[in-house]
């Protein structure tokens, strides 16, 4: 049986166009699951362990060291110098709602090594001040720290500072 050429081309369109159909479907899928993908990232990260996976819209809008602090608990002498005997202060202020978050502070020396870690869980309703602090009963050892703040599991600020 011969099959002329014009139902031959005929044929070959169709199933052309039905393969192009299936490969489309497939892809329209694969995009929306994509797009599943990234709205569940976006409202409910990642998040290191011991962090909160709940949904936050809270934010570290600075970090400020001092000798002290007030009532509020927030720095009342902002410096970045301190003597070895002194007791360190970092008022950490954030910014919106959040029904439970974690904020961390790692004080590390010189070449990474660790001095403490602390961490606090915090419901804010808006503007806040958490405090988190460090000593050392014969003192600090003279030289250069930094400050890393996270909020839940993120690095959110870092702050260096020095004692001598």
């Amino acid at each position: 049986m011969r099959i002329d050429s014009s139902r031959a081309a005929a044929w070959r369109a169709t199933t052309l166009a039905a393969l192009c159909l299936v490969v489309a479907a497939a892809c329209g899928k694969k995009d929306a699951d994509d797009r599943a993908d990234t709205v569940a990232t976006t409202t409910a990260p990642t998040t290191a362990p011991g962090a909160t996976t709940a949904a936050s819209t809270v934010a570290v809008t600075d970090v400020r060291l001092g000798k002290a602090v007030d009532a509020n608990r927030r720095v009342a002498d902002d410096t970045d110098d301190f003597d070895p005997g002194d007791t360190i202060y970092a008022s950490v202020l954030t910014s919106g709602t959040s029904p439970d978050a974690a904020l961390h502070a790692r004080w590390t020396f010189e070449d990474g090594q660790l001095v403490d870690s602390t961490t606090q869980r915090l419901a804010p309703t808006g503007d806040a001040a958490t405090e988190f602090h460090i000593s050392k009963p014969g003192g600090l050892p003279k030289g250069k720290y930094k400050l890393t703040v996270l909020l839940n599991g993120a690095e959110a600020k870092t702050k260096d500072f020095k004692v001598d």
